[in-house]
């Protein structure tokens, strides 16, 4: 039985393009278009691996999704690959959340919204960002794949999680 990645996006030239390479590679797809759509697919199909678009119908929409899918006992096992063309910073440090904060309070980076942060030697990733109200949100999720999409980095990452 092949392994089943849900993609959360709402560009559906995306979805084609990472559709077709999971496809061709074996794996079962399952598309949504929105944080809505993309929660009650994965509630019933259960699968191996979530792909979220950052940016939707809202600037958040992607890190809501993700936050939810750790929030809820039926998903918070299945991975989260955030779809991202925001720059991404690498560290060393192994915690990353302070990396992120400290990162933040450097005078020229006050102004940032969001920052992507990962630790490739420990596996761990995340996001810190603003929400509406002001307040910093760290979320938690299992790595970044870049867009516009290449190929071999989206099936190295996939198969890192899930075979």
């Amino acid at each position: 039985m092949s392994k089943k990645v849900l993609i959360v996006d709402d560009d559906i030239d995306v979805i084609n393009i990472v559709e077709t390479i999971l496809k061709n590679d074996g794996y079962t797809v399952i598309t949504a278009n929105d944080k809505k759509e993309g929660m009650k697919k994965l509630q019933e199909t259960q699968p191996d691996l979530a792909i979220l678009d950052v940016m939707m119908t809202t600037h958040f929409e992607g890190f809501e999704l993700a936050k939810e899918i750790g929030d809820v006992q039926k998903t918070k096992k299945i991975p989260v690959l955030i779809q991202t063309s925001i720059e991404v910073l690498d560290t060393t440090d192994p915690d990353v959340i302070g990396m992120a904060r400290e990162y933040r309070r450097q005078f020229k980076n006050r102004e940032l919204d969001v920052l992507l942060i990962q630790n490739n030697k420990h596996n761990l990733a995340g996001i810190d960002y603003i929400n509406t109200l002001g307040q910093n949100v760290y979320i938690s999720v299992d790595g970044f794949v870049r867009k516009p999409v290449e190929m071999k980095s989206l099936l190295r990452e996939v198969k890192r999680l899930i075979g």
